[in-house]
This record gives structure tokens, C-alpha cells and sequence, in this order.
């Protein structure tokens, strides 16, 4: 699954406050089909991986829990609580570079009101300035829990590889 600004996704800029939602969860809403928990659970991840592109805090923050956790390089090996830590990387300026995220093979493993969603995430950076493209992959692990019928991003962990 290929990320970035798809066409199936919605404008998810600095700027705008669009809705969270992908297309894909629209179509199915309009047409009253429903979508299986793992698809849903699966573009819930790629709506997440998007806000995070995009830099679009407002997104991002509709789709976490206020108490989520999280073990991540950036963290140094300490458990990161609360959304304060995350919020400093949405506010620094990603001015001439262009990112695109890729989700390899995404597994979803239900657990009752829980979720776990696990995949290798490539983030592909163009520096314009530089010309440099890099690209650099994750391991992600990602824990999903519906209440009152909305699922919430609970905690994650991710590491780097190589």
C-alpha cells in the first residue's frame, strides 16, 4: 500500500482540517456496504501513516487516545506516554523535502475490542535543496482498542532496521 497523497485518500495538509476519513471508509458509508474490522483497521493505519506525512496534527490527534504509549527510536529507549512528545516532530518544519510511506504487508490480528496491526513501513525522503533520496525502513506494531464503536490508536512500537 502506497502512501503520500493517493487518490484514495482526502487532502490531509498542514492547512486544512479535513475529515480524518478516507474515501474508501466514505464510498463504504454512502453505499451502506459494511467494511470487514481489518480493512477497517488497515486503512485507520494508512489514515494515521497519512496524517503523519502530512504533518496534520488535528488528524492524527482524532485518531489516538490521549493516553497512548509508545516505544520508538526517537524515545531512546524509554516508554513514552501522552501525545506531548509526538506533537513536537508535527511542529517542526518539513519545508523542501518530499516524504512517501509505503506499508508492506499489513497483518491484522483481532483480539476482541483490541487490535494489533503489524507491517514494515519504507519511508522514502527527496531532500530539493540536496537532491539526496534516501530511504529507510521500519518494523511497526500498532494497537488498536474500539469503544463506543470508534476504534483509537492505543500504543505502538517501532523499530528501525538497519
Amino acid at each position: 500500500m502506497r502512501l503520500g497523497r493517493p487518490p484514495d485518500l482526502l487532502k490531509c495538509g498542514r492547512d486544512v482540517r479535513a475529515p480524518v476519513l478516507c474515501r474508501v471508509f466514505q464510498l463504504h458509508f454512502k453505499t451502506n456496504q459494511t467494511m470487514s474490522d481489518e480493512a477497517t483497521l488497515i486503512n485507520l493505519t494508512r489514515c494515521l501513516l497519512e496524517s503523519i506525512i502530512a504533518g496534520n496534527w488535528d488528524a492524527y490527534s482524532d485518531l489516538c487516545d490521549p493516553s497512548i504509549s509508545c516505544f520508538e527510536p526517537e524515545a531512546k529507549g524509554n516508554l513514552v506516554e501522552g501525545m506531548e512528545f509526538h506533537r513536537f516532530y508535527f511542529d517542526l518544519s518539513h519545508k523542501g523535502v518530499k516524504l512517501q510511506t509505503t506499508m508492506v504487508r499489513p497483518h491484522v490480528r483481532l483480539l476482541g475490542d483490541t487490535a494489533i496491526v503489524s507491517y514494515v513501513r519504507v519511508t522514502q525522503v527527496a531532500d530539493s535543496g540536496s537532491g539526496a533520496v534516501t530511504s529507510k525502513s521500519s518494523e511497526e506494531t500498532r494497537v488498536w482498542h474500539k469503544a463506543g464503536g470508534k476504534w483509537k490508536h492505543v500504543h505502538f512500537h517501532r523499530s528501525s532496521i538497519g
